[in-house]
């Protein structure tokens, strides 16, 4: 009996560490999700019209380097740059 217990609870503790670990890693949101941080880089609120190059270097350059460093890191992941292509290409084109 308990060592059916402690086997049904491995099994359950396993589950719900997988699902936790494929949430965070494959589903989860990116810096490129957050209205706060991604609204200077866009004329419009629904964030479908980007700036000019000039307008897009300065809210880039405002930004500091570890914020400039996770957009550039997510822009990697090819799922989040397929859903952000222009975004994604102007700011590697502005670099670190």
């Amino acid at each position: 009996m308990n060592i059916k217990v402690l086997s049904m609870g491995a099994i359950a503790l396993a589950m719900m560490g997988s699902t936790a670990i494929a949430a965070s890693t494959s589903g989860g949101t990116s810096a490129l999700d957050d209205p706060a941080k991604m609204s200077p880089f866009f004329t419009d609120a629904g964030m479908k019209t980007m700036k000019s190059e000039k307008d897009f270097k300065t809210a880039w350059t405002a930004m500091k380097p570890d914020e400039r460093k996770a957009v550039l890191k997510d822009c990697g992941d090819a799922a989040v740059n397929k859903s952000h292509a222009e975004f994604c290409a102007m700011a590697k084109k502005m670099g670190g």
